[in-house]
């Protein structure tokens, strides 16, 4: 079985997702431990009622960004992870975190990116009249929201929709295709290598599997 430890910031719904597909053995893999930098994040509850090690480390008490990393890694490294997940992880990583865990972390991010990286995507998708977003999963590099995708769904977006409308679009989609790519992941079809994604030995394009080539 594969080691897997999701990192989170908040309420921690893909996590649950996760954990649901692991229970259904739809994840061929364990999920060790759960790491939070925010102590009341709802997700290490979430953790907790399902007997998984949860852990939440401060950014306050170190005085960089590298030596809060170098830190979590130390504790990451604990649970010997074949793949770390960030379900909702709100920090930037630093180099030596994303190099450390490199082709073995993995990041969702709430667009068809390479639209819309960084924040607020529901709010540029509206503000924008897009008729259509979605939700990308994809290997984390140095570059922010910016590795190469695996897997995205798409989802209509309506004139009259709010930001909470398209938000819970998004998310059932996200709730969908992040087990499924972990399990890609811990059943040993999908690989990073040179900076592209390869999924049952063939590369993906751009825009990930099932795209229109």
């Amino acid at each position: 079985m594969k080691n897997i430890v999701v990192l989170i910031s908040g309420n921690g719904s893909n996590l649950q997702a996760i954990i649901d597909a692991c229970a259904r053995k739809q994840i061929n893999g364990t999920l060790r431990a759960v790491f939070s930098n925010k102590a009341e994040a709802f997700g290490l509850e979430r953790a907790r009622e399902a007997g998984i090690p949860a852990f939440a480390l401060s950014p306050k008490a170190f005085d960089s960004r590298e030596a809060f990393d170098r830190e979590l890694m130390q504790q990451i490294d604990v649970f010997q992870p074949d793949l770390v997940v960030l379900a909702g992880y709100m920090r930037i990583l630093s180099p030596a975190f994303v190099g450390h865990y490199q082709g073995r972390l993995l990041n969702i991010h709430p667009s068809l990116l390479p639209k819309y990286p960084g924040l607020h995507t529901h709010r540029q998708a509206l503000e924008n009249g897009d008729e259509e977003h979605g939700t990308s999963v994809h290997f984390v590099t140095d570059e922010l929201d910016g590795g190469p995708v695996i897997l995205q769904a798409r989802v209509p977006v309506f004139p009259e929709d709010s930001e909470d409308d398209v938000t819970a679009r998004v998310q059932a989609q996200e709730h969908d295709i992040y087990p499924l790519v972990v399990s890609w992941f811990v059943d040993g079809r999908l690989r990073m290598e040179a900076n592209s994604a390869w999924l049952d030995n063939r590369k993906l394009p751009p825009q990930g599997y099932a795209a229109e080539e």
